[in-house]
């Protein structure tokens, strides 16, 4: 979804990829619903590190691609092209990776979560 504010209880459950910043919205968005992983754009990082404040606050595999990989805003794009910049513990607990295209991550987490 472009926004993860579009994020309801139908989501629960599933991996979702959101063309939306990490930041302390975003994680307060995704974080009403149980989903089983959640991926945002990193919007360039920005002060104090804003940007990626979702994956502090996540307790599900989460994770950012890098603002340079995947317009902002864009899921098409970010699903399509993009580059995992930033990960959570519980991602790296399932072996993604930094500079992992985020198609592949998601390939191998939906493999794990079955």
């Amino acid at each position: 979804m472009d926004s993860i504010s579009h994020v309801d209880a139908g989501d629960a459950g599933h991996i979702v990829v959101s063309g939306s910043h990490g930041g302390a919205s975003g994680g307060e968005f995704a974080g009403q619903y149980e989903l089983a992983a959640v991926f945002f754009n990193d919007a360039g990082i920005g002060k104090e590190e804003a940007g990626i404040a979702a994956l502090r606050m996540l307790n599900v595999p989460a994770g950012t691609v890098s603002h340079l990989s995947a317009r902002i805003g864009d899921a098409e794009d970010t699903w399509q092209n993009g580059v995992l910049s930033h990960l959570n513990a519980s991602a790296l607990s399932y072996g993604l990776s930094r500079g992992e295209r985020l198609q592949d991550a998601v390939t191998r987490l939906l493999s794990a979560l079955e």
